[in-house]
């Protein structure tokens, strides 16, 4: 890998981690598209862009690393529990998945699950506006819904979302609420990974590894900022039909 495809790689983890656009199934895409072998330092360095994408997190929301936030943290890691344990489970099967094949139809689902909630939620008034006011019961929920996303294209964020649409969170708590949501998950998963590869970045460029991860962390913390401003005054109409549309472009390119 070299400097320019670290690149391509970390804005696209950075920009598509916390949308609802599947970051796994643009990454499956762009190193299909830039013939990138799917080696043990490859993996090594998805796992780097994935840890800066936490820290952007951390360095968005650090106001709710504190004591007075533990009730919802409390939420966060019971609604962490339905995907980390059905994750461990079936982890060689969900592996088994990552194919274009799964993730463009995958695609078109998700988005056409967009539109429709946005339809039939066009003039719902939402009970949850802060996402310090989520129940636990909400959030519960929120985390089953979140197994959908181990179906890779899903997309952990959308799924998360409409989860949290669905039981009464706004559109700005849904998001605020996934982006919480996104620290068990992705430390678990790149944690898991980095016991497994840890030994292979004894052969990595570390030029590379650094560039990605700093693009990968200032592509996220612009990217969430952003997502919430656009939030405040539009809808996931657009998500949805960018889904479709990328869905039924992948299934041309492999038609």
């Amino acid at each position: 890998m070299d400097l320019i495809q670290a690149i391509i790689l970390g804005v696209i983890e950075g920009a598509t981690e916390f949308l609802p656009v599947s970051s796994t199934g643009h990454m499956i895409v762009a190193s299909q598209w830039m013939a990138l072998p799917q080696t043990e330092t490859n993996k090594a360095f998805e796992v780097i862009i994935q840890l800066a994408a936490i820290l952007a997190v951390v360095a968005n929301y650090r106001d709710k690393f504190s004591l007075s936030h533990f009730d919802l943290w409390a939420k966060v890691t019971l609604a962490f529990i339905p995907i980390g344990v059905v994750g461990f489970l079936f982890h060689k099967q969900i592996k088994a998945m990552f194919t274009v094949e799964v993730v463009a139809p995958m695609f078109i689902i998700g988005g056409i699950v967009f539109l429709l909630i946005e339809y039939f939620h066009r003039n719902k008034q939402y009970e949850v506006e802060r996402v310090e006011d989520i129940s636990y019961k909400q959030a519960l929920w929120i985390g089953i819904a979140q197994i959908f996303a181990l179906i890779p294209g899903t997309s952990r964020a959308g799924a998360s979302i409409v989860g949290a649409l669905l039981v009464g969170l706004n559109r700005k708590a849904s998001a605020e609420f996934s982006f919480l949501l996104a620290l068990p998950v992705m430390l678990a998963a790149s944690g898991f990974d980095l016991l497994k590869h840890y030994q292979d970045f004894s052969g990595a460029n570390f030029l590379v590894l650094a560039v990605g991860f700093l693009v990968a962390f200032v592509t996220a913390w612009l990217v969430m900022r952003l997502f919430i401003q656009f939030l405040e005054h539009f809808t996931f109409v657009a998500f949805g039909v960018y889904r479709i549309i990328f869905g039924c472009f992948l299934l041309w390119m492999i038609a």
